[in-house]
């Protein structure tokens, strides 16, 4: 089969955004056009039989045989204009390529498990192919548009340098005390001499206290600890009155920068996002200028969705989901 939907690996369904009318391709042989390109009836088929054949999808379309029919057209529709895009562009992309990503992307998890959790959500294994495929043509579009530079050693070492608050460690310990004037003590005995922290914080034994300080950046810092950490030298420490808990004391050992090196990964996975909602938006004005039409015995338009019954033809323009550079994680969230 050519055909699958475009689906993104974090089990977000399906969406499209639908508006205005089309022109008069209405043949009853052909369930949508796009451009000069048909999908027929019998493709829609077929299409919606080969997901059939998987349980967990048959089980997600149970009962609701018209939605789930819309639902593989305008993934149909979504992979004729990533066709159309990649010839716009010159651009192609592998069998092989989309394996080797999805690969990458299950690296750690137990693949069928992963599936399972998708099918349920009424998502093939060839819609994840197809899905990845999309978002490879899209890093591929990115580069034939000169949009790749921001993943350039020089501009992720910018980004490093203007956002290096970001990146400081503060190496953190808190113990959680029954009263003021225990935590006044605590406090003392620490900042004369840090390296007790460990025998102190065992005097305090609680699902509060940590046995030892550990490094963090500021937004993992408990909240209530977090503006007073933030502006901390090393060596010094606060308390802080916490509702239920007593009086908490934190002291900071050190404070470090994260390295380059160690940011890098994150710097990068930043940068793709920024890079494939820019390629998305050059697709999705490529699709605009595409006249696609969907023949009206499968919906209409209403508040933006294709719904049963009516008449009319219905154009499908833009796509709503989120950035490609998902984990292969099944969930409900994009």
């Amino acid at each position: 089969m050519r055909r699958f939907p475009r689906i993104v690996l974090t089990g977000v369904a399906a969406a499209l955004v639908v508006t205005g009318l089309a022109g008069c391709r209405t043949s009853p042989h052909v369930a949508a056009y796009v451009g000069e390109e048909q999908i027929t009836v019998p493709e829609l088929r077929s299409a919606v039989d080969l997901r059939l054949q998987d349980d967990g999808v048959a089980a997600f379309a149970k009962g609701k045989a018209d939605a789930f029919d819309r639902q593989v057209l305008g993934l149909l529709v979504g992979e004729d204009v990533y066709a159309a895009a990649a010839e716009h562009w010159h651009v192609t992309v592998t069998d092989d390529e989309v394996r080797t990503r999805i690969d990458t992307l299950l690296a750690g998890n137990d693949p069928n498990e992963v599936y399972t959790q998708l099918a349920a959500q009424g998502i093939s294994r060839e819609d994840v192919f197809e899905n990845v495929r999309q978002q490879l043509v899209r890093q591929k579009i990115a580069v034939a548009e000169g949009l790749d530079s921001a993943l350039s050693e020089t501009a992720l070492r910018q980004q490093y340098d203007q956002n290096r608050d970001q990146y400081k460690q503060y190496v953190l310990g808190y113990i959680a005390v029954p009263d003021q004037a225990t935590a006044d003590a605590v406090l003392a005995q620490l900042t004369a001499d840090p390296a007790s922290y460990p025998a102190v914080a065992a005097a305090f034994p609680n699902q509060i206290t940590l046995a030892q300080p550990q490094a963090l950046t500021v937004d993992k810092v408990p909240a209530p600890l977090a503006d007073q950490v933030s502006t901390a030298q090393p060596r010094t420490g606060f308390t802080v009155p916490v509702q239920g808990v007593g009086v908490v004391v934190a002291f900071v050992t050190d404070v470090t920068t994260q390295s380059f090196e160690d940011v890098r990964p994150a710097l990068q996975d930043a940068a793709a996002a920024d890079i494939d909602k820019k390629a998305q938006q050059l697709v999705q004005d490529f699709r605009s200028g595409l006249d696609i039409t969907v023949n009206p015995r499968f919906g209409v338009l209403q508040e933006n969705a294709v719904v049963p019954g009516g008449d009319g033809v219905v154009r499908i323009l833009g796509d709503t989901s989120g950035s490609g550079a998902a984990t292969p994680t099944a969930t409900t969230g994009g």
